[in-house]
């Protein structure tokens, strides 16, 4: 079934106080058009910069998200992008005129509300999602954090917290329907911490905007009464605060028993957002956080970005093939009799890419290579390989049609044995380096699993003009 992209339909504004500068801001959120995306646009420096929300544009990962680009910043836009996100709204401006947008109550509920205000309009464009038909994972035994996506046809999630501290203790939720179930569910969780993370946050300039009406706090340790009135003075909170003994701070009642885990769901939320796309999959996380999010987020991304080139260049889907001829002509110059390479069976960006070249007797060079003993000439198995690196330089940067890729240094190249006619070449390349415009990559090519030849390449990527005047 089709889904169509969804915007707002017309601005809405609310203004408060940065959970983590302090500063004051006032934003509102207004339509956009289809195919925008999420754009957090600062109104207050000249020109009125935007940050588009993806996870290329993550620059700081202080106990939140924060997006940047150039010297504009936008802090902690993970409780605002899940309410985005949770609403399925693809399509909108973030209109802010200060550094952070406001904390609210620090959930996503004031903003999801803001959103329901302005009204949710579908737009005539499809959504484009990211179906996920492979498993991606993504791992960190030091802090016992795993991430994974597993194909599915919609989108769940499943968060699991343990910090291995009586105070909390080990927590888990779910989210099975985002349309049915993130509001009521999830949206309100509000944002948490230790108590013994409050001072050492306040003294890393962070939480500037904290209060006890915005974020839960969990009590690990025991206070006296006068380390309480000494933090409560540093924190510059005058009102009384007691430990309580509910495990929170003030006693504070939780708006769900296991409302820390529901948070960290509404967290990678946000944080997945930054794909670029929404998703189906189904999203299992043990130990979730901000750094770990981002690095899982981006491993999704590059495939959603490896999909889109795929899906330009490559018009037809086969099975077991990525770029058929007709696509490889899209990517190459290359053209008969110098295109040698038929079909790419394994491509991934900027990583690796496998190609097949198949060797028949009508390839033209075997009229004179060798009269009674045809060979195929080294030079060409190593352009063979040379094109497939070509395809490799694909990473959705650059036009490839307007460009051209000239070989800087070609290094240890060795021949293990002869290509005839009858023998199908396996093109394999890996990126070894990208710097700008220059990448050096190392090819391998097979002939029923034995190696015939390998070799270093140093490549340009140049304008197609620059080089004719070459």
């Amino acid at each position: 079934m089709l889904v169509q992209q969804m915007t707002i339909k017309k601005p809405v504004t609310m203004s408060g106080v940065g959970l983590h500068t302090g500063v004051t801001t006032t934003m509102t959120f207004k339509p956009a058009p289809e195919n925008y995306g999420i754009q957090f646009r600062r109104v207050d420096l000249p020109d009125s910069p935007e940050i588009p929300a993806d996870v290329d544009h993550v620059v700081d990962l202080k106990r939140g998200t924060t997006l940047g680009i150039g010297n504009t910043r936008v802090h902690t836009v993970e409780h605002v992008l899940a309410a985005i996100a949770g609403l399925q709204v693809d399509n909108i401006v973030v209109e802010l005129n200060n550094i952070e947008p406001p904390i609210g109550d620090g959930s996503s509920k004031p903003f999801v509300d803001m959103l329901l205000e302005a009204g949710l309009e579908d737009q005539e464009a499809p959504k484009d999602y990211l179906i996920i038909d492979q498993v991606i994972h993504y791992q960190d035994p030091a802090r016992g954090v795993e991430i994974v996506a597993l194909p599915t046809d919609d989108f769940r999630v499943t968060v699991m917290v343990d910090y291995n501290n009586p105070a909390l203790g080990s927590q888990h939720t779910g989210l099975f329907n985002l349309e049915k179930e993130f509001i009521p569910e999830f949206s309100s969780a509000r944002t948490f911490c230790f108590l013994h993370e409050v001072e050492e946050l306040y003294d890393q300039g962070l939480i500037k905007g904290a209060n006890l009406d915005n974020a839960v706090v969990i009590v690990d340790r025991d206070l006296s009464d006068e380390e309480i009135r000494k933090l409560l003075h540093k924190l510059g909170l005058e009102h009384s605060v007691i430990l309580g003994s509910s495990g929170v701070l003030n006693d504070k009642k939780l708006h769900y028993r296991n409302e820390p885990a529901r948070h960290k769901l509404l967290d990678m939320i946000g944080d997945l957002a930054l794909i670029g796309a929404p998703i189906k999959a189904q999203i299992l996380a043990a130990r979730p956080g901000h750094a770990a999010n981002i690095e899982f987020v981006r491993k999704v991304r590059k495939l959603y970005q490896q999909n889109k080139l795929v899906r330009k260049y490559q018009h037809e889907k086969k099975e077991g093939v990525i770029f058929d001829i007709n696509a490889i002509q899209r990517i190459l110059p290359h053209r008969y009799p110098f295109l040698l390479v038929d079909k790419i069976i394994d491509f991934q960006m900027d990583e690796h890419v496998v190609g097949v070249k198949n060797v028949t007797m009508n390839e033209q060079f075997f009229q004179g290579h060798f009269p009674g003993k045809p060979v195929m000439p080294g030079v060409l198995i190593v352009e063979s390989l040379a094109q497939a690196g070509g395809v490799l330089m694909l990473n959705g940067t650059e036009n490839l049609g307007n460009k051209l890729v000239f070989f800087m240094a070609i290094n240890n190249v060795k021949f293990r044995k002869p290509v005839v006619p009858g023998d199908q070449l396996i093109l394999d390349v890996r990126m070894i380096s990208r710097r700008s415009k220059v990448i050096q990559i190392r090819g391998e090519a097979f002939v029923d699993g034995v190696i015939v030849a390998e070799g270093d390449f140093t490549a340009a990527l140049v304008d197609r003009e620059e080089g004719k005047a070459k």
